[in-house]
């Protein structure tokens, strides 16, 4: 690995790029106005959301997400238009730009303490990523790109897997990188999709993305039938591809999770393997969203939205079809295997729509985002319906009671979740203004809770701690 070594302002501002948002339970100190203005003092705290108004975004805060009205028309500070909004803890809100293939750029924020408002703390720029998280001391970051080092005998480059080690503490940062080529032993490249802490353990879902030139040249034995190699190259996107590779996976019926148990990705983790779903991931463009969660004991809950069976043959092109549905498996905690004894078809129940995200609310309970017209294809298939799911009894209810009618509703924000409930953002057709509700996972029963004032929709909500 190489190492480099940044002021400790810079890091601090790096360190808070891939973390997920945390529960918190600190008490706010009320402002007696609309939750922006008013004086804070170090200790306490305000709810923060980042929504878009006009041509820009704006952070704005507030003491309340049960009830009341906020506006970032003209008001709270102005942010960047980021793609993610990842709260590290309390401590900072993290804004980061996708560039596509490009670099990133971002910037951190911090609740003063004097105005209680939201300030500036760094901008920085970070290397292309794909999925993130958090590992001990450190905020991690991977993505899978094109290697400069191993070739094949025809000159192709293999894949590597690359990672950002962000140190909260010392201020340094670590980057390193593992072949991604044959990671699982079948031959394909690979991504990760999530990060989860557990069982003093790291978890991740690894994703099987077919076979690249080099491993084509270099594995031919794991070519599991040789129409699969692109005769002509084709595709769009992050599904560009070119003649001589395998585009798509040769196992869509499988799930993997990688296990570490140390502190460096240059370990080899057990991988465990199932056969009871397919790859655990959600997906959009070349970002891979985390679908696996662990419950407050412990176990680990691996979801699927079923991606395998979209993959579909065409003239020119050959592919492997999945066909398991949408379903969730189970790693109890402490084990290194799948529990025989749990699976859960998740389209058997609610509308029998497959599932598109999910978080971890409380306990065994988990917020699902749901393909709400039963479909995956086309990027812009809409994902309007919620669920909750019991992960011991494995009932999914459909959350209905409370939210808008689902044709009203044009779009839904990723959750906030404390107390034991989740706020999910949900924007409508109607020009009503945006409004939080508030999802109790016992009874999966919405009720309307604080509206933002804005012309666009909100981009996250959370909570800051707040700092001198």
């Amino acid at each position: 690995m190489e190492k480099r070594f940044f002021t400790w302002a810079l890091a601090v501002a790096l360190c808070v790029g891939g973390a997920l948002t945390s529960c918190s339970d600190d008490d706010t100190t009320p402002d007696g106005g609309n939750g922006n203005g008013g004086t804070t003092t170090p200790g306490t705290s305000k709810y923060v959301i980042a929504a878009k108004a006009d041509e820009g975004t704006y952070l704005v805060t507030s003491e309340s997400l049960d009830e009341g009205t906020v506006t970032v028309l003209g008001n709270g500070t102005e942010a960047i238009g980021a793609s993610y909004w990842i709260f590290y803890g309390q401590q900072y809100l993290f804004g980061l730009q996708y560039n596509d293939g490009n670099a990133g750029t971002g910037t951190s924020y911090a609740l003063n303490a004097a105005t209680g408002k939201v300030k500036e703390a760094r901008e920085y720029t970070f290397n292309r990523i794909t999925t993130y998280g958090t590992w001990g001391d450190n905020v991690i970051t991977c993505s899978t790109n094109d290697g400069s080092q191993e070739k094949d005998t025809q000159g192709n480059f293999a894949k590597y897997l690359q990672f950002n080690y962000l140190n909260v503490h010392s201020g340094n940062t670590t980057t390193g990188k593992r072949i991604a080529e044959n990671f699982l032993g079948n031959g394909e490249i690979v991504s990760f999709a999530g990060f989860v802490e557990a069982n003093g353990k790291l978890y991740t879902s690894v994703v099987p993305m077919g076979m690249s030139h080099y491993g084509v040249n270099t594995f031919p034995e794991k070519i599991t039938d040789r129409d699969l190699i692109a005769k002509s190259d084709g595709g769009s996107g992050s599904g560009k591809y070119t003649a001589g590779q395998i585009p798509s996976t040769q196992y869509p019926d499988n799930a993997f999770i990688a296990i570490y148990s140390g502190d460096s990705f240059d370990e080899t983790p057990v991988i465990v393997k199932t056969d009871k779903i397919g790859f655990a991931s959600g997906r959009k463009k070349s970002q891979y969203y985390q679908t696996i969660w662990a419950a407050d004991n412990g176990d680990l809950y691996v979801f699927s939205p079923g991606y395998g069976r979209t993959a579909t043959s065409s003239a020119d092109l050959k592919k492997v079809t999945g066909q398991l549905p949408s379903g969730v498996v189970r790693i109890k905690a402490g084990e290194t295997q799948f529990d025989a004894n749990y699976y859960y078809n998740l389209e058997e129940q609610g509308t029998g729509h497959p599932m598109f995200r999910c978080w971890h609310i409380t306990a065994d309970y988990f917020l699902l985002q749901m393909y709400s017209e039963g479909t995956m294809s086309g990027k812009n298939a809409p994902t309007n319906e919620l669920a909750v799911f019991k992960g011991e009894s494995g009932k999914l209810t459909q959350v209905t009671d409370g939210l808008p009618a689902q044709e009203q509703i044009s779009s839904l924000g990723d959750p906030f979740c404390e107390n034991g409930v989740a706020y999910v953002p949900v924007t409508t057709k109607d020009g009503e203004a945006p409004a939080l509700y508030k999802i109790d996972p016992a009874t999966a029963k919405a009720t309307k809770g604080l509206t933002i004032i804005t012309h666009n929709s909100v981009s996250a909500i959370g909570k800051l701690a707040a700092t001198n």
